[in-house]
């Protein structure tokens, strides 16, 4: 028997408790609550569509002051911010892993685990519960620029930033200047394409055919948009998490106050500016060709590449509310705070335990209640699911446990010995005892050579 008490390598596993922030697990807290209450509309299943084939058109008063606040607020807006919280918690994992001196191969190698897990986890949940997965699109988005851009200087960072702006603009809005330099802007989009919302099958029967449905949605979002957003530059808002990390924006938010103030103020303007033609369209007020508000059509365009905007804004004025709360003397709704961060610390649990209550709840295959609920009343029901995720994420919290689906993916990243590793950063007093064969020429006598022990595998 031979005793180790050297402790294993400075190679790190999951973030610890105190080396948090709280703008990032605040802001992804309430990105839930507004990706929940954006994909409610895909959940009535029986409502009238209109020619974007994805809000309703039918329904009271209420109902259309709902959907015109979505079109204004949320649609094309909530997943910007999903994207730049997801590139800036991937330069956060590499930076960390780097600081506590593993290797950037090994570094790079659990940032591409963790990828790969997130496409296989993302497909699964498509294929069970919800097509609108998003997962799989930005495992794949991470795979990718995780290998192209991540390591690379500020200088390349900011060249792939300009790179990805001119692919946006010019890919985006190229194809319309002709339409518009002809007069002919209306008439840009298909008008006759298949509403959106039947690619996500709430209104099948049958589990098993709207599974099927779900799986082709699901492939086509990993494995199609992921790439063509690659090349029509959508990635840019991922390469601004990575610039915003590599600066610590979100967590020393006080040493960059200007820049959050004018982001909020002109990414929120523009992008609810660039949503304000379809929402006025959608509800009568603005008359619009039938063509320009569909899926390709002109606003929608326009709704899409101003919605960057708005989900930077989003993100800027989560910071500048945490700047501001952490500043004050008595921290009031202290609790409120905490329980919605608790949220933002099990993002993924939270978001798959939205689609196991969605989903049996609100689908035809299901209870159906999808078809008895307006947009204003689904609205009231996604906000008490996000509150139920909300009680469940402080209760963890208040016993100091993680979400179950961030425990799982840790696993699959760090491996089996992760927590071994943690053990002994915590407690580095703690002897190791294993069994050691002799040399061979040496048979009779013990020895330890720690150069040739094979000691714990990288994370």
């Amino acid at each position: 028997m031979t005793v180790d008490t050297k402790a294993p390598p400075a190679r790190r596993g999951a973030v610890r408790p105190q080396e948090r922030a709280l703008a990032p697990d605040l802001a992804r807290g309430i990105m839930l609550l507004l990706i929940a209450s954006s994909n409610t509309a895909f959940h009535l299943w029986a409502a009238r569509r209109g020619p974007s084939g994805w809000q309703p058109v039918d329904g009271s008063w209420l109902d259309h002051a709902v959907q015109f606040t979505m079109i204004t607020v949320l649609d094309l807006r909530v997943y910007p911010l999903f994207a730049f919280l997801f590139g800036y918690g991937m330069t956060q994992l590499y930076l960390r892993q780097r600081a506590a001196g593993s290797s950037e191969k090994e570094a790079v190698g659990i940032l591409r685990r963790r990828s790969l897990w997130l496409i296989v986890i993302g497909l699964a949940h498509a294929s069970l519960l919800m097509a609108g997965d998003i997962l799989g699109f930005y495992g794949l988005m991470s795979l990718v620029l995780g290998w192209l851009v991540l390591r690379r200087s500020d200088r390349a960072l900011g060249w792939w930033i300009a790179i990805a702006t001119a692919q946006l603009v010019l890919l985006t809005v190229g194809p319309v200047l002709p339409a518009l330099f002809q007069g002919e802007l209306g008439s840009y989009g298909d008008a006759s394409a298949e509403p959106g919302n039947e690619a996500y099958a709430a209104g099948e029967q049958s589990w098993l055919a709207a599974a099927g449905t779900r799986l082709t949605t699901g492939l086509f979002v990993t494995f199609a948009a992921a790439p063509l957003s690659l090349v029509a530059g959508a990635y840019v808002i991922f390469l601004l998490g990575f610039w915003a990390a590599r600066r610590r924006v979100l967590e020393d938010s006080g040493r960059h106050l200007p820049l959050l103030r004018r982001t909020a103020v002109i990414g929120i303007t523009v992008g609810w500016l660039g949503a304000l033609p379809a929402a006025l369209a959608h509800i009568g007020v603005l008359r619009v060709p039938d063509a320009a508000q569909s899926e390709s059509g002109a606003l929608t365009l326009l709704r899409d590449i101003t919605g960057n905007a708005a989900g930077l804004g989003y993100v800027a004025a989560v910071a500048l509310f945490t700047h501001w709360w952490t500043g004050r003397p008595k921290r009031r709704g202290a609790r409120a705070v905490t329980a919605v961060a608790a949220v933002g610390k099990r993002s993924l649990s939270c978001y798959l335990a939205h689609s196991l209550v969605f989903a049996p709840v609100l689908a035809a295959w299901g209870l159906g209640l999808g078809e008895h609920l307006t947009s204003a009343t689904m609205v009231v029901f996604a906000t008490g699911v996000w509150l139920l995720t909300v009680a469940g994420a402080y209760i963890l919290e208040r016993a100091g446990r993680r979400g179950p689906a961030e425990a799982v993916l840790r696993r699959l990243m760090y491996g089996a010995d992760g927590r071994q590793r943690r053990e002994a950063r915590t407690h580095p007093d703690r002897v190791r005892t294993r069994t050691a064969p002799p040399p061979p020429c040496s048979p009779s006598r013990p020895s330890h050579d720690p150069a040739r022990s094979p000691g714990p595998p990288p994370p």
